[in-house]
């Protein structure tokens, strides 16, 4: 994390230097708080009372660690939520900062749990909602005594019914299945078993749509040579010997009728 010191210079707030070594954390959040935001002074302060309070956020820190999250970005999370415990503190309601801190500092930490513990990354919006969806659940099954509908979901969070399948379908997106995972009613097939591949036919599609009036260009003959040689899968021989011409006739025709199509499907290709 830079520096968050980079600015205090020589400030002097209510008679306090926000760079004395001999003030107390508290006494640096008293210097802010008498400090205006207009006070050319104050980002000094401000970043004076944070660093006084970084110890915190990096004992918050460190009791998350071991648990797959960089120790740098857990400290870098515990930062975040110190400078907004410090921005969003108010001084004059005479609550222990500490107090105050703990819990948004953990709430920023446990957010940047949540975002990177799902499999896959769903909006932000989503996630909340997953989470109120859950409690509602929980809440509404002790009280109802069955597990809630949508509606019932729906009308306890003040959303619409829209919303609540909305997050109940992002929720999917919260853990992964693997596809060896066995299915059917033997388990003798795995999950991956029922992917779909590719589908080269489906790059012939326009192809095809093109190519009934590309044909309807050519001659009847050679309409016809063409769905015996393709469709019929007859020898050029025996289409020979069927419509009364010579191989080499056939051959002929064939080559004609494919440099023909080519032009129509693409004017670019040269015949």
């Amino acid at each position: 994390m830079a520096t968050i010191v980079d600015n205090a210079t020589s400030a002097t707030s209510a008679g306090i230097d926000p760079r004395s070594s001999e003030q107390s954390p508290d006494d640096l959040l008293a210097a802010l708080a008498a400090t205006p935001a207009d006070d050319p002074r104050r980002p000094a302060v401000r970043d004076r009372a944070i660093e006084a309070w970084l110890p915190l956020a990096r004992h918050l820190a460190r009791r998350y660690g071991g648990r797959g999250a960089p120790d740098d970005d857990l400290a870098q999370t515990a930062f975040v939520g110190l400078i907004k415990a410090v921005d969003n503190f108010d001084h004059s309601r005479g609550v222990d900062f500490s107090g105050y801190a703990i819990p948004t500092i953990i709430g920023e930490i446990k957010r940047y749990f949540r975002d990177r513990t799902w499999a896959v990354r769903v909006p932000r919006r989503l996630q909340e909602l997953r989470l109120s969806i859950s409690a509602a659940n929980s809440a509404l099954t002790q009280k109802l005594g069955r597990s809630p509908t949508v509606a019932d979901i729906a009308s306890y969070l003040d959303v619409t019914e829209e919303n609540v399948l909305e997050g109940l379908e992002g929720a999917r997106a919260y853990r992964a299945t693997s596809l060896s995972t066995p299915t059917g009613a033997d388990g003798s097939r795995e999950l991956g078993d029922t992917l779909g591949g590719d589908d080269v036919a489906f790059e012939l599609v326009e192809i095809r749509v093109a190519l009934g009036p590309a044909l309807a260009t050519l001659p009847a003959r050679e309409r016809q040579i063409l769905s015996l040689r393709f469709h019929g899968n007859l020898t050029q021989a025996q289409i020979a010997d069927r419509i009364g011409v010579s191989q080499m006739h056939v051959s002929r025709l064939i080559t004609r009728s494919l440099a023909a199509l080519r032009l129509q499907l693409n004017p670019d290709i040269a015949a």
